[in-house]
């Protein structure tokens, strides 16, 4: 049941630290010894709350809602919130996780609802409400998250990989008002020859005129059409897949920060390190020597 609004305090721009590097998520579980009056905060990771036991008071900027056992609730991107229990005992789930970072090619078709550029994926909290099955899912998969992350068995990257594009998934299969409507196929069948371009050129420079030469199209036309077809601009898009195959090199070959950065078509190191912290909480290096700690190997620099 909705509740009336109280005035929001300054907020809290909280940076969530991620448990593996690799997974761009951190996810826990709140239990009443621990949990408190939570003070107005934000962060550019969507957040799902799974209920187990008890009942929570959640507040955004518009509205309040009491969730109980098995309910689930998700927070868009940079959405204001805190949170209260409201019963003892109290036991629930918390995910936060960059989304953006699950984004593939196959993803391609509903970048744009799930970059939350015309609407916040708060929205999509109808389906958990109106929907047993889809609850029941959501739930299921967030808390099989926490526990693979808890026992970290082999493969559990995979597993957590799997399960957050699961939940992606459920939600754009629930969801029947079209909130993530997808780009039409043959939208991005016509952009096919644009993205296998910058596919096979990532190492070089890459200009915008370029792509528009293949397309036949005016720069502004094109620069139009791609924000709406992708939902990010090209440039964003084109350093988006150079950070992705730089942190690919990172993981795999025994090169050097520089020569990735070189790889990827950024070689300017200040200029790598800046663009790579624009989509990872740490640096190159950091990137690297965390996924490599406790295996005794070093890192190049």
């Amino acid at each position: 049941m909705a509740k009336p609004v109280g005035v929001i305090a300054e907020a809290r721009n909280e940076l969530v630290i991620y448990q593996n590097p690799l997974l761009f998520l951190k996810v826990w579980e709140l239990q009443r010894s621990n949990v408190h009056i939570g003070d107005w905060h934000y962060h550019k990771e969507v957040e799902f709350l799974a209920i187990q036991q008890g009942n929570l008071d959640v507040y955004t900027k518009n509205t309040a809602l009491t969730l109980h056992d098995g309910d689930v609730f998700m927070l868009g991107s940079s959405q204001l919130h805190r949170s209260d229990r409201s019963t003892d005992p109290l036991r629930y789930v918390v995910l936060q996780v960059n989304l953006a970072q699950y984004l593939d090619q196959s993803t391609l078709p509903f970048l744009h609802g799930f970059s939350e550029l015309t609407n916040p994926l708060d929205d999509l909290n109808y389906i958990f409400t109106t929907n047993t099955d889809a609850r029941r899912e959501a739930h299921c998969l967030i808390l099989h998250i926490f526990e693979e992350m808890q026992g970290k068995r082999r493969g559990y990257e995979m597993a957590i990989a799997i399960a957050v594009r699961s939940l992606m998934l459920l939600l754009v299969r629930y969801d029947k008002q079209g909130l993530l409507k997808g780009s039409e196929d043959i939208e991005i069948i016509r952009l096919k020859p644009v993205l296998n371009y910058v596919d096979a050129h990532i190492g070089e420079k890459i200009s915008v005129e370029d792509v528009c030469s293949l397309m036949n199209l005016s720069y502004h036309y094109f620069v139009k059409y791609f924000k709406k077809v992708m939902g990010v601009t090209f440039v964003d898009y084109v350093n988006f897949k150079r950070i992705k195959m730089a942190e690919c090199m990172l993981l795999t070959q025994d090169l050097s920060i520089v020569e990735v950065g070189c790889s990827v078509g950024i070689p300017n190191v200040a200029q790598f390190y800046k663009m790579f912290k624009r989509y990872n909480p740490c640096s190159p290096r950091e990137f690297r020597s965390r996924l490599r700690e406790g295996s005794g190997e070093g890192s190049n620099i």
